[in-house]
Formats: C-alpha cells, structure tokens, sequence
C-alpha cells in the first residue's frame, strides 16, 4: 500500500464573516458610504431598466439589482489611482468607482448630491442610451462604459474578455513604481474560460497587484453553476496559481469592504495578486426587467429568499442597530437617488408626440451624428508630424551589406535605449539569444526589467500587451511567435485590442506591435505556416506593414513604434538570412507612412505585392522579359495603403497581378483585388489576377508544402496568364 501524503495550498484560501465585533469597530462614514453607493445603483438600474421596458434601450439592458453590495464594498473606497474593469452586467462597477473618484473622502447618506454626481448619472445614461453626451458618445452603450480618469478602463461585453486586459494595467502600476492596484470583474460563467484562468497563473508568476473579483450570482444566463462546474466554490481557482483567495458574502457591502481591505494590504504590499468570490444574486433576468422565474430556470421561492437578503436593507437595518441611521433617513436617500434618476431622465427624454399620452421618446438633437460612424476608428497620425523619413536614394548615412534578423534586434535595440516605454514580450523572448530567430537578442541583458519572457499562453499576454497599451504609460512590443497562433489569441487581438479605440469613443490611444513572422518554407506545417495579412487587413482597428528589406524594417519598425494604434509587423523567415543594405549608426529614420516602394518600372502590367515575394516577383519577371512594375507596397491595411502609386502604375499597365504567397482562403489578395476592381474598374483591359497559394495550408512534407506555397514559379505562371489575357506573347528567358 503506498504512502499518501495530505497536501495543502500554499496560498490561504478563506471564507470571510463579519462577526458583531466587526461592526460594532466599523466607522460609521465607511458604512453611510457603502449604503449611499448602493442606493445610487439602484435607483440607477431601476431607471434603466424602467427605459428599457418602454423601448428606449436599444439593445441589452444587464441590470446589477442585487449585486450592489460586491461593487460598493470593493470599490467604494478605491483611489482614482487604481483601476477597475468588468463584464457585460458592469454598470454598478462603473458607478461606484466613479462616484469613489468623484468624492474620495465618502458619502454622506444624509447630503444631498453634487452638481458632479448628477453629471455622472446623466452622462452614463447616456451612454447606455446610445447618445453623444455618453462617456463614450454612445458607442458603448450599457456594456462598454469607460472612464479613464476615474480609474475605469472598460466595462466588456466578451465574457472573461476583460481579464487579461487588467493584467496590463496591473503590471504598468507595478512597474511605475506605484501602489496604486486593478481590480477585474467578472462572473460564474468566466471562471472556467481560458483567459480568465492564464491569467491568473501570468499574474500570480509576475506578482501583479490584481485582484480577481468573481460575482458568483449562481447563473450564467440560466445555467446553474453547479451545471457548469464540478466546484461551485469559485475561489479554490486561486488555489491552484498559489493565490490568496477570500470567499465572501457579497449580500454583505461590509464583509466584501474587509475583504477588499485585506486583499489590498497584500496587493500594495507587493505580494502579487489576489482572488475573492462574493456570493451574490441578480434579481432579474440576464436581461430586461422580468425575474428568472418568468423563463423557467428559477424558482420563485428561491428569488424570494434572496430578496429578503437584498444588501441595502440588510446594511440600513444594521446601521439603524448601531444607532447610525434612522429609517426615516434612509427613505429620504432613497427618495433623493430616484430623484436625481428622474432629472437625468428629464434632461435626455421628451414626450413623444407620436406615442400615447405619458410616453416619452429621446431628444432628437442628443443622439450622434451619423457622419460620426468612423471617427476614431484609428488615430489622426499627428504622432508621425516631422519625422525624418528616408528611403535608400535619399539615405546619406554610411550603408553595409547586413543580414535581415540582425538588423530586426539592432533596430529593436535602439528604439529601446531611446525610449523607456518600450516593453518586449512573448514566448523565449527572453532566451535562446533573441528568441527562436535572435529578433531580440541582447535585449534582456540591456533592459532586464523591459524583456518579459511570457508563459505559453496567448490570450494572457496578448491581453496583458492590450492593457499596456491603453494605460498609457508604456508601448508594448508583442511577439507571436507564428502567426497561426493569433487564433488562439484572436479575442484579445481582434475584439479587444482592434476595437478599443473606436468601441470606447475614438478618443483612447492604443499603441500595441504585434510582431510575427511567415514560416512557408521552413517545414513546420500547417499550424505554424500562415500569413495573416489577409486575416487582419479585414479586422477594424489595426494598421499592418511588412518591410522586405533590411533598410526598410529599421524605417517601418519606427514608424510603427511610433503610432498610437495596434500595428502589425509581418515579418519572413526568407528574408532572416538574407542581406542587404542596412545602417551601421544610423537607426532613427521612418519610411514615410503610407508610402509603397516601386521596386522595378514597367508599362505591361502591375505587380502588387510584399515581404518575400518581391523578390520572387522580380526573378519572375527578369525570367519572363514581362515589362512589369513591381511595387512592394510595405503599408497593407486599408486606411495606409499607398493608393496614389498603385492608382499612377495602373493607369500606365491596365493590368494588376496580386503576389502573395499564402493560402488561399485568408488571402490578402482577395480584399485587395475587390477594392482595385471597385477604383480602378475603367483602367483594367482584364480582371483583377492573382498568384496565391494553395486552398490547403502547407504540410509537414517537403513537396507538399512545395506545391502549397507560391514561389518564383508561380508568379511567372501568373505573368503569363496576364499576357494571355491581353494577347500578348510572353518573351520568355527560360
């Protein structure tokens, strides 16, 4: 019989009650400023939801009924400093930490509210109206509410979306030098979602000052918890990343406060971070205004028994215990909260002179204007204004045959002396001298503290690059190691990062390089071989460039670490090894933004393509004798493509062949054919043709991965598929 040895967690994991010593101890001011944070919820998601029943919500309506006493007791007492994100059912969160902002010395139940506090209830109903004046100008509505200076970095409709986004923002406190703490949201259904869990372990292995507030309300959607997982006791989660953890009554706006103050005297301690779970209960439906009974996964019974432990009179009547409060008092607050509920709704609404009698509709003059659709989807590049930008012709500083990777850590290397925001991170980022290629090598021994090497998990990191980036205080270099990978990233890539600026108003900076490189060729399969352009080039938000020359990358990696918005930087394993005419000294020039390279002059047809395949495309054409103009168009994304030169080469050809090398299905020839065709239509003698790769992604066998990337070859097939086209014989070299 072996020997079984009894472990335990090396974190504590406890559950929190507050005993009659706790209350007699408690200050009054804390308690009065729980019970008055609570109360503006409320009478703010009644409001809500009231709206929403008369059809004036357009969209989800997630109200926190119930669930204030988790958001009061950890947040009402916050500093502007530290910061908070949420779920979708976020609107307590926000509240709370604004009011926190707005009066940090508390709230007196028995005061009436300021002018600011009035503010903040319109301007946030606003927002979930979908109207100008909202925090975000309406297009975030009621799940994505922001307001930085508050210390609110975003409320998120993704489930667990948010999670790894707060990590970045912990970890930019951390590295400030300040106490200052995040603090993310979220429920019973994202507790089992990968994000949520890599980024506790990312967090616990940096000590970040993080704290994991799970809202277990017991349903996600009508889920019971107790369906979805085989440890309803959320906590234990941080048992498992060796994470202090508090289990609490969240009915109980005073035990979630003690709590809080626990898990911060550990956070600002800079011990790493922490997770509580407070038992909570939203009285409505995952949506609207009716109970969960009326669709049949609850029991009436059950909401009944919870109402009667509804957190504002559970905290009224021990207040009114200790002689705090009178009940008259309370009343008077609440009648001052529906009160000032009912102004803001004055101040947005009017009687609909259409509808019946007492229906109201939204003041025409407060919703956005329609032209306002695209504003801010990425920023005004005042950030680019006097740059020195060269090319080679124009370079007067001393040129040497360089190899491309070298030139990769080089330019990396300068950029990071030069400015201490810059953060590098990634899978072995930090080993291996430089990683898996040398892209960063030497970097960790110069900026130890700025070279994060990142466990294998995607969603964290990238995430985690995300909140940086949108703190401020730091530009983060990410790397994927392959680009295939961004799938198992592709929240935080796409839903997070890419829409941020435009999903929280268009006025928030988000300058995030994400670096990868395209591995055809190399024999790693299909799982490790794409070339995401086409993916990204059809994703809202990003800006995407792909340098195919040594000189070229130290421009557009500049440019790039210069922007406010996400950038892709594609890179090639071809082109690692090859050289070219690359600075010595000189690593502080940009490539004009926009700007495409005319790499040969022609008057037969246009050639259009990047990276690697320049070059392919300019052997092709030597072989052929096809006058073609090549043009490497270095800038991809929609709103940086060079279309004045492709527009001039076109007119000149009258004919367009697309070069990419990938597959066919996330091909970025394929959105770039449909906006030539749709520009240039009247120039074209023929359809748009291209050269791409093959419908399969490349196998792991040297042949078929051959015959599933496009080269030389079939670039020269394309050549002379586009002279056919036009008649014309090919003057081929063989």
């Amino acid at each position: 019989m072996p020997e079984l040895i009894s472990l335990a967690p090396a974190s504590p994991w406890v559950e929190l009650r507050v005993t009659q010593a706790d209350w007699k101890a408690a200050d009054p001011a804390v308690l009065g400023t729980l019970l008055s944070h609570m109360h503006l919820i409320r009478a703010f998601e009644e409001t809500v939801v009231g709206l929403a029943l008369d059809g004036l919500v357009h969209g989800p309506a997630h109200s926190s009924i119930g669930q204030e006493g988790g958001a009061a007791g950890a947040l009402a007492l916050l500093t502007s400093a530290d910061q908070v994100n949420g779920s979708h059912r976020g609107h307590h969160h926000f509240l709370s930490k604004a009011l926190a902002h707005l009066m940090p010395a508390g709230v007196d139940p028995r005061a009436e509210l300021p002018p600011a506090v009035r503010a903040l209830l319109q301007r946030t109903l606003a927002e979930i109206l979908g109207l100008s004046q909202g925090f975000c100008h309406g297009r975030g509505g009621s799940m994505h509410l922001r307001w930085d200076e508050a210390g609110v970095t975003g409320t998120n409709a993704i489930v667990g979306g948010g999670v790894p986004l707060a990590a970045g923002s912990a970890w930019a406190h951390r590295h400030a030098g300040t106490d200052a703490v995040a603090v993310t949201f979220f429920g019973d259904g994202a507790v089992n979602i990968g994000s949520v869990l890599e980024t506790m372990n990312l967090a616990a292995a940096w000590k970040l000052p993080l704290c994991f507030f799970i809202e277990n309300n017991r349903y996600a959607v009508s889920t019971h918890v107790e369906e979805a997982t085989a440890e309803p006791r959320l906590s234990a989660r941080g048992a498992a990343f060796n994470i202090p953890s508090w289990k609490v009554d969240g009915m109980d706006a005073y035990a979630v406060h003690l709590a809080m103050q626990q898990a911060l005297a550990h956070m600002r301690a800079g011990r790493g971070p922490t997770v509580i779970e407070a038992d909570v209960y939203r009285f409505l439906h995952q949506n609207g205004g009716f109970p969960g009974s009326a669709f049949g996964y609850r029991s009436k019974e059950e909401e009944a028994a919870w109402r009667k432990r509804d957190p504002l009179d559970q905290l009224a009547a021990r207040m009114q215990k200790l002689r705090l409060i009178e009940a008259a008092e309370v009343d008077a607050l609440r009648a001052r909260m529906q009160a000032a509920m009912q102004d803001a709704v004055e101040a947005l609404t009017e009687p609909d002179p259409a509808g019946k009698a007492g229906k109201k509709r939204i003041r025409p003059e407060l919703w956005p204007d329609p032209g306002f659709r695209d504003v801010g989807l990425r920023g005004d590049l005042r950030e680019l204004q006097g740059a020195r930008c060269e090319e080679e012709s124009t370079f007067r500083g001393e040129l040497r045959e360089r190899k491309f990777i070298d030139v990769v850590a080089e330019t990396m290397d300068r950029r990071m002396a030069a400015d201490a925001r810059i953060v590098v991170l990634g899978e072995d980022v930090h080993r291996l001298k430089g990683g898996t290629n040398g892209a960063t090598r030497g970097l960790k021994d110069k900026y130890p503290s700025r070279v994060l090497g990142t466990p294998i998990s995607e969603n964290a990191f990238a995430g985690l690059g995300g909140g940086m980036a949108m703190d401020g205080r730091f530009r983060p270099v990410v790397e994927f190691m392959y680009p295939d990978f961004l799938w198992v990233a592709a929240d935080q890539v796409f839903n997070q990062i890419g829409k941020a600026r435009h999903m929280f108003g268009g006025d928030i900076d988000v300058p995030l390089v994400l670096r990868s490189k395209v591995a055809m060729g190399t024999g790693y399969g299909s799982q490790h071989s794409m070339d995401p352009a086409g993916i990204f080039v059809t994703s809202p938000g990003w800006r995407i460039v792909a340098p195919s020359t040594p000189f070229d990358y130290v421009g557009l990696m500049n440019a790039a670490l210069q922007l406010e918005d996400p950038v892709l930087v594609i890179e090639h394993v071809d082109l690692y090894a090859a050289s070219g005419p690359a600075p010595v000294d000189d690593f502080d020039y940009q490539t004009a933004f926009g700007k495409a390279a005319v790499r040969r002059a022609g008057a037969e047809v246009t050639v259009l393509t990047y990276l690697s395949m320049v070059w392919h495309a300019l052997e092709a054409v030597e072989r052929t004798g096809v006058d073609a103009e090549v043009v490497d168009l270095r800038w991809l994304d929609r709103a940086s493509l060079d279309w004045e030169t492709i527009g001039a080469s076109i007119r000149k050809t009258n004919n367009v062949l697309i070069v990419e090398q990938g597959a066919q299905g996330t091909s970025y020839g394929g959105w770039l054919a449909d906006e030539i065709q749709r520009r240039f239509f009247d120039w074209l003698d023929q359809p748009v043709q291209r050269v791409t790769g093959g419908e399969a992604s490349p196998s792991i066998s040297k042949v078929l991965e051959r015959a599933a990337c496009a080269r030389t070859e079939e670039v020269v097939e394309g050549l002379e598929r586009v002279m056919r086209g036009q008649g014309a014989p090919v003057r081929g070299q063989g």
